[in-house]
């Protein structure tokens, strides 16, 4: 079956990386804003009957990318486009995943509703916030995983003792699967969410010192979490110290708070183009474009996706 991939305005970057990966151009559409600011698209090659990818992660501005994303989706959906998937590196409101408090919404599933109405029949995603999120969605979604590159990438550094420090109890699981790849401990922080993106480190349960700590999250939103993290494994003993996440979100000053903190340093993938507003010398950015790449080809052949991560 024939595909095309069509770009967001989001990270086209990535984009032109996944292209570069698969050997094809992008298609034509024009993407833009009416005066007032409303998303204005127009899909300029001819898709009926093909097999259509919206590279498009929902990342800041939230809203500007997502409405984006569906206004595109529904362009391609009007234009007879056979199947339309959205390749959602980033998949934003993944944290409000639960009704975690009285008289709050449920917005990775009002999100997913909103994929479906707009015409997207697939989804394909990379380290979701919490695995369940792909139950919000009544059409297949896709998850991959960046840990082969993340992977990749600190067993060329050739680290020695190395301890996999989860920031909390609930990123336990993924540090475990992390630190099985270098034979390493594991050490947990327990931590207490005071308010949305503010935490206190209360205890840390493992130990670290004398130890290479490898802090790992799914994501890097304001670095309030992590930067608390690293002070905590370093007053215990820690004699380097770097983080790893999926997703650089990255928001407010964070890059100033990580480049102020004891993190040697950040490593990231570019699921969220890295905007230069801020002290970046400590963060590497690795490239998850050949991953989604073979991914876009194997969906397109009808493949299987999870023989990649085996």
């Amino acid at each position: 079956m024939k595909f095309k991939i069509i770009s967001g305005n989001a990270n086209i970057e990535l984009a032109n990386q996944i292209i570069y990966n698969l050997g094809v151009e992008m298609s034509k559409a024009r993407i833009g804003r009416f005066n007032d600011g409303e998303v204005q698209v127009k899909i300029i090659d001819n898709v009926r009957g093909t097999d259509c990818y919206i590279i498009q992660p929902t990342s800041d501005p939230v809203n500007e990318n997502l409405v984006e994303l569906l206004v595109i989706a529904d362009a391609l959906k009007r234009a007879s486009a056979s199947r339309i998937t959205a390749v959602v590196p980033y998949y934003g409101y993944a944290r409000q995943d639960r009704k975690s408090e009285p008289r709050v919404p449920i917005t990775a599933r009002l999100v997913a509703n909103l994929f479906a109405t707009a015409g997207i029949t697939r989804v394909l995603t990379m380290d979701l916030h919490s695995g369940q999120i792909q139950g919000f969605f009544d059409i297949p979604v896709d998850h991959l995983y960046a840990k082969p590159v993340l992977v990749s990438y600190f067993k060329e550094k050739k680290l020695n003792n190395i301890v996999i420090v989860s920031p909390d109890a609930g990123g336990a699981e993924r540090a475990r699967a992390f630190a099985k790849h270098f034979n390493a401990d594991l050490a947990i922080v327990d931590k207490r969410r005071v308010n949305p993106n503010e935490a206190s480190v209360m205890n840390l349960i493992g130990e670290v010192r004398n130890k290479t700590c490898i802090i790992l999250d799914d994501l890097i939103d304001t670095a309030g979490t992590l930067v608390k993290v690293a002070k905590t494994v370093k007053s215990k003993g820690a004699i380097k110290i770097l983080a790893v996440a999926s997703h650089g979100v990255l928001s407010g000053n964070a890059k100033q708070i990580i480049h102020d903190s004891p993190i040697e340093e950040l490593v990231i993938t570019n699921s969220i183009f890295l905007k230069k507003d801020g002290p970046i010398k400590k963060i590497v950015v690795l490239s998850i474009a050949p991953i989604l790449a073979e991914a876009i080809i194997r969906m397109s052949n009808d493949k299987s996706i999870s023989t990649l991560f085996l």
